[in-house]
């Protein structure tokens, strides 16, 4: 097509997708590790309801990058998934829940103590679907509030199914980063659930440097190489491995089991909790070693 006036065609807009220069997986991990401390604050008050009031504790796992087909090999038994979509562009994000948690959510609700049924049933129960609702209500309001609380990335449900297959959320080829979150109560065991997000996704939702620039100090500014910080022990922890397992493998462990682990490809260094750096595993000296690619 040939335009007649360049004056009369709107400015270009260059779009990162198009034109490849979005974030990689790499850059975008710490972007989701940081996103995942954020929502370790906000869900418990949206889950407050599922525990009498109480707001529980949401630990989050380190981001494993992943695709549908490793997510469909890593469940073991009944799960429901349920595609979620932000902003007004419909930007996909997938949530899985296995079927133990969520029966043992049901059995407490009822007054139990949160008993999972042995064997697990072949369907999820109507009661099931309900509590399913009611989730991913809590966590579509949590994430709406971590991405900004804009409407350009309110996050709402769209459908969900037992069947990966069937659900179709995206190209099972698809790179995706997945972040898992363990939610603890007084008096119960913790129940899990994982979030899937596409790369695209994630980049709308999050702010990644790209290139960022060093700023000098100012000259009032305390040095923290210098005395008496400088001589300061910091416990500094590399979290290497961070896995979640259904009720029915734990309970059925064994000497002798062998149990897959899958190593992140970026590694976090953590400071009471927070992650301060990323790096790939080596080796020095016949020492493990971290090498650092990215500092916050």
């Amino acid at each position: 097509m040939t335009l007649s006036s360049a004056q009369s065609s709107p400015k270009a807009k260059h779009c990162a997708d198009l034109l490849g220069t979005g974030p990689s997986i790499d850059e975008l991990v710490p972007a989701l590790s940081l996103l995942g401390e954020k929502l370790a604050r906000v869900l418990p008050g949206h889950l407050a309801r599922f525990s009498g009031g109480e707001p529980p504790v949401v630990r989050i796992g380190m981001p494993m990058d992943c695709n549908l087909a490793s997510i469909q090999a890593d469940i073991e038994t009944l799960a429901s998934h349920t595609l979620m979509a932000v902003g007004p562009e419909g930007r996909p994000m997938l949530a899985t829940f296995e079927a133990a948690p969520v029966l043992c959510l049901i059995d407490r609700a009822f007054g139990g103590r949160g008993i999972v049924p042995d064997p697990l049933p072949d369907t999820l129960p109507l009661s099931a679907e309900l509590l399913l609702a009611r989730l991913e209500k809590a966590i579509a309001g949590a994430l709406t509030t971590v991405f900004g609380g804009e409407e350009e990335h309110s996050v709402r449900p769209l459908r969900r199914d037992t069947s990966l297959r069937y659900l179709n959320p995206f190209d099972k080829r698809e790179d995706l980063l997945q972040l898992s979150l363990e939610v603890e109560e007084p008096g119960f065991d913790p129940w899990s659930f994982s979030i899937a997000f596409p790369q695209a996704t994630l980049a709308a939702v999050t702010t990644v440097p790209r290139h960022p620039v060093k700023r000098r100090a100012a000259q009032t500014a305390p040095n923290p190489a210098a005395e008496p910080f400088g001589s300061m022990p910091v416990p500094v922890t590399a979290v290497l491995v961070d896995m979640t397992i259904g009720f029915s493998r734990l309970t059925s462990l064994k000497p002798g089991d062998v149990l897959p682990v899958a190593v992140a490809r970026s590694v976090p260094l953590q400071v009471d909790g927070r992650t301060i750096a990323t790096g790939t595993i080596g080796e020095v000296e016949d020492r493990v070693a971290v090498q650092i690619l990215q500092a916050f």
